[in-house]
Formats: structure tokens, sequence, C-alpha cells
């Protein structure tokens, strides 16, 4: 059990830098992902995927429950 509650952090937490990043986005034309991993492409990929695998879990558990 304590598994599925870390793994729901997890989410939960790249949801929110999603949201906030995205946020920042719409408002100030501003990808602070990119800026801060600017240097790293392939990783700044990487958050970005797991931004979305993460909002897919949620979406999941959400349903689920």
């Amino acid at each position: 059990m304590a598994k599925k509650q870390n793994w729901d952090l997890v989410a939960l937490v790249l949801v929110i830098v999603g949201g906030l990043n995205w946020g920042l986005v719409g408002l100030f034309d501003f990808d602070l992902v990119a800026v801060v991993l600017g240097a790293v492409p392939v990783v700044q990929r990487l958050v970005y995927v797991l931004v979305g695998l993460s909002a897919a879990y949620m979406l999941y558990s959400a349903v689920k429950k």
C-alpha cells in the first residue's frame, strides 16, 4: 500500500509542476522547464513525458475510485 501512496505523491507533484508551468506559459509566455533544463533537451523532454504520464495515471486513479 505504501508503494501506491509514493506513486500518487510523485504523480501529484509532477502534475502540479506541469500545471504551474502551463500557467506560466499561458500568462507570461515563460516555460520554466525549458529555462531550468534547457541545456539538456533530452531531460526536458523526459520531464514533459513524465508529467503527461502522471496526468494519465491520476485520471485513471480518479475514474477507478
